[in-house]
């Protein structure tokens, strides 16, 4: 049944983006001809006025046809001058960013509501081992349910189970990569772990490694969870909703400042990876679920964004050169190389995506609870 959810939820996103288009160029006074969610042949469809509204069998996005954004495209009789170039250019970038649009907002709402309604997690973790890192050296000697007594002779006895906690990462952290950090590289020196298995204690030496994804060494275990949602005030909400979106804007403008790095294309996903997260998400309860739709629909309106077409952005970046030359449409020919070089991009965005999705499948998993 999570799966469903899943589908809806994606399915939700796709129609309130183009919904924002939708609504834009109507107002704009444009002419919408269809509004269909997915693409190729059409299993169903109705038309009211001069727009066709309509699913498609194949389930990836979605589309509203406005009339006349190709400039050679023919429009009926007497609707020339309802044509998408023929429209001033304030009216264009309002129509090509509604869509972007509507997913931020709406990932804003969403993670206001979360956190409003559901409050905040205090993040209260104890020092027992919930799960180790497939391939790491702690994987090699601790299990499940090993209770940590202490770290290079550090027990911290006085302090409460998540002061505790951040006291072993920061003696983890101390520990040196061999060479430069990099992802994997392990440390100089292994750590001295101590622990509690079945009332006796046992010391083994672990060897810390570098994550270039959390940008510190890591034991390679994930401590065993005591937390629950505490109530927080509206202003509180709205900020949390603020600093979040705040921090997948900056992560989202990394991968792609970088996306020729080989450590930066490892965290591109495509709707397979997504589909799965969203899946596991689900199954851990409403707030991760909430949590995770708010996410995907704040990235779904940055990538439409960037400025390359056929992406939203492109759109938009040409509405501004053709403003910039004083009114002068580029050529089509020039945009036509341009959507070349755009679907090129996202084609190989969507071959990187599949092939980590497929790693992570076939390997370590995608592991949402991390």
């Amino acid at each position: 049944m999570s799966w469903v959810y899943v589908f809806l939820g994606f399915c939700a996103l796709i129609l309130l983006h183009e919904a924002g288009h939708f609504v834009a160029a109507k107002a704009t006074g444009m002419r919408v001809e269809g509004f269909f969610l997915f693409f190729g042949p059409t299993l169903w469809s109705f038309k009211r006025g001069e727009t066709e509204y309509g699913i498609k069998s194949i389930p990836l996005g979605g589309y509203v046809k406005i009339n006349g954004m190709n400039p050679e495209e023919e429009m009926p009789p007497g609707e020339e001058h309802r044509a998408y170039h023929r429209q001033k250019v304030w009216k264009r970038i309002v129509v090509a960013a509604a869509g972007p649009a509507v997913n931020i907002v709406l990932a804003f709402v969403i993670l206001f509501a979360v956190f409003g309604i559901g409050g905040l997690s205090n993040g209260a973790a104890k020092p027992v081992v919930a799960q180790t890192t497939e391939g790491s050296a702690a994987a090699q000697v601790l299990k499940d349910g090993d209770r940590i007594v202490a770290i290079d002779g550090h027990a911290y006895s006085n302090l409460s189970g998540k002061e505790r906690v951040e006291k072993f990462g920061e003696l983890i952290r101390s520990h040196k990569c061999a060479g430069k950090p990099t992802d994997g590289c392990a440390a100089t020196t292994p750590a001295e772990v101590t622990v509690l298995r079945e009332g006796e204690e046992k010391t083994f030496e672990i060897t810390p490694h570098y994550s270039s994804e959390a940008k510190r060494m890591l034991l390679g275990l994930g401590w065993e969870e005591n937390a629950h949602w505490i109530p927080i005030s509206t202003g509180e909400a709205a900020n949390r909703s603020l600093d979040v979106m705040g921090e997948v804007i900056s992560r989202t403008g990394s991968v792609f400042s970088h996306i020729f790095e080989a450590e930066k294309r490892k965290e591109i996903s495509s709707v397979v990876g997504i589909s799965d997260v969203g899946h596991e998400a689900v199954d851990k309860g409403w707030r991760e679920a909430f949590l995770l739709l708010a996410l995907v629909s704040l990235s779904l309106g940055l990538i439409n964004l960037v400025p390359i077409l056929p992406l939203d952005g492109g759109h938009i970046f040409w509405a501004i050169v053709e403003k910039l030359r004083r009114g002068k449409p580029v050529s089509i020919k020039v945009m036509e190389r341009a959507t070349i070089v755009g679907i090129a991009l996202v084609l190989m965005l969507m071959v990187v995506g599949v092939s980590n999705d497929i790693g992570r499948i076939t390997g370590e998993g995608f592991n949402v609870s991390k």
